[in-house]
């Protein structure tokens, strides 16, 4: 590699990849090549997606090693004609690193540019004529490439287990420095009741008598309207069962607390009283030792946690109740068994699916009948829609679709919960189909090598 002023552009779109991908590239980037911004200048570029909050500029311009962020509603102009909304200025020499949205775009910005281009492929590389470097989680990626262009593939691992890994170190220095002050009881003192704060990631993992189940019912409306009165009628029946069991919800960065909350009021979202589900109130907690709650009217205390990415917590989990998206690949990176749910009481009500489905079911105006359509198709066939099943090609997770109930889904937790070998189970099958970590800087020893050459 020259001393020469170079520019790393990061291309992504969603949530998911903005924090479990870019986070982790971005922190080896500058481990690898240094602060030094006359040097090395890393910029971020979001592309529209589906799934997206809106927030997700805000999220990559907290990065400290970021120095340069452009929203997705600009993209197409950049696309285009090679110019920002900011006007940046580009170094001559650069390297474009993929990491989320379609793998076409780095080969038409490489090519305006003039930059190298390097692309990380979770399950598939395309484009192999015109993209210098692929990095890939797994061999299988690459099994089908022609021999021509076999050199630009290396195996680099699971971006997500590197997310997840970054974080747990965090947890666990900020643990030792507070261990004195936790609160989190020991092994033999009394069960805690629900009111109690989750235990830290190094907190002894709970027993069977005493489990936590995460409730990760989505972050957008679509999925929130019949997720959160599901999956809160769900916990007051397990709770009603195993008094000491308690629940958490990792709050999405992109959902303030009280638009969550307003989707457990029957008189701000009319799918409360489908599920069987009375309300639930939130209680924001004034002391930072404190997690604020959603109170049920059955007196059930639904931790929020605000804390993001909330790995270390959902690692204490013993099983997640989730719906269909990122969330479950997270959750399979971690190894975290889970139930995935998809209820369908309404069949308009869920609209955010990836890709092409969810530009449809999104339209103004025949929205409406596009989600209809998508959603009776997508109960005419065989699960695979959790990430994790779609990886292994079978249904390792359970994908519960249809006019679910909470009875029924609470009756399989705790049946998992009796039967603690099917949850060990479960969780073998999601580390096994997932790659190795360390990904993130085997991304920035390839982003090294292209700007050398």
């Amino acid at each position: 590699m020259t001393n020469q002023p170079f520019d790393i552009l990061i291309l992504s779109n969603g949530p998911g990849e903005v924090t479990t991908w870019v986070r982790p590239v971005v922190k080896a980037l500058r481990q690898e090549l240094g602060d030094d911004r006359a040097v090395v200048r890393i910029s971020v570029v979001l592309s529209p997606c589906p799934n997206a909050s809106g927030k997700e500029a805000a999220i990559a311009r907290s990065y400290p090693e970021v120095d340069r962020v452009q929203a997705a509603e600009h993209f197409w102009k950049f696309l285009l004609w090679g110019k920002t909304i900011e006007n940046w200025d580009w170094r001559s020499r650069g390297v474009v690193v993929f990491l989320g949205g379609d793998q076409i775009f780095p080969v038409v910005i490489g090519k305006k540019l003039g930059y190298r281009t390097v692309v990380y492929a979770e399950w598939e590389a395309r484009w192999h004529n015109w993209i210098d470097r692929f990095g890939v989680m797994k061999a299988q990626v690459a099994k089908n490439v022609s021999e021509k262009h076999a050199h630009k593939f290396t195996v680099v691992g699971d971006l997500m287990l590197e997310a997840s890994s970054q974080h747990s170190t965090v947890n666990s220095q900020q643990s030792t420095v507070n261990s004195q002050q936790s609160s989190v009881p020991s092994p033999q003192s009394p069960v805690p009741s629900t009111q109690s704060p989750v235990p830290s990631p190094q907190s002894p993992v709970p027993s069977p008598q005493s489990p936590i189940i995460g409730i990760l019912p989505g972050s957008k409306a679509a999925k929130l309207a019949q997720g959160v009165p599901l999956t809160l009628a769900i916990a007051e029946y397990i709770h009603a069962k195993i008094p000491q069991t308690k629940f958490v919800i990792p709050v999405a960065p992109t959902l303030d607390l009280q638009t969550l909350a307003s989707f457990a009021d029957p008189q701000k979202n009319p799918f409360v009283k489908t599920f069987g589900f009375d309300s639930a109130s939130l209680i924001v907690s004034k002391e930072s030792t404190q997690k604020s709650v959603l109170q049920t009217e059955k007196g059930l205390s639904v931790e929020l946690w605000q804390e993001n990415p909330a790995y270390g917590l959902l690692s204490q989990c013993c099983i997640c109740l989730t719906t269909v998206g990122a969330n479950t690949a997270e959750l399979g990176a971690l190894g975290v068994p889970m139930i995935v749910l998809l209820p369908t009481q309404q069949l308009d009500a869920m609209r955010s699916w990836d890709g092409l489905p969810g530009l449809l079911a999104n339209l103004p105006g025949v929205g409406s009948y596009f989600a209809k359509v998508i959603n009776w198709l997508v109960l005419r066939r065989k699960g695979l829609l959790a990430w994790p099943n779609i990886w292994a090609q079978e249904e390792i997770v359970p994908e519960l679709v249809g006019k679910l109930q909470p009875q029924e889904v609470g009756e399989m937790v705790l049946d998992f919960l009796a039967h603690p070998e099917k949850l060990d189970d479960m969780r073998n099958k999601l580390h096994s189909v997932r790659g190795e970590s360390g990904a993130a800087q085997k991304i920035a020893q390839i982003v090294c090598e292209e700007m050398g050459k």
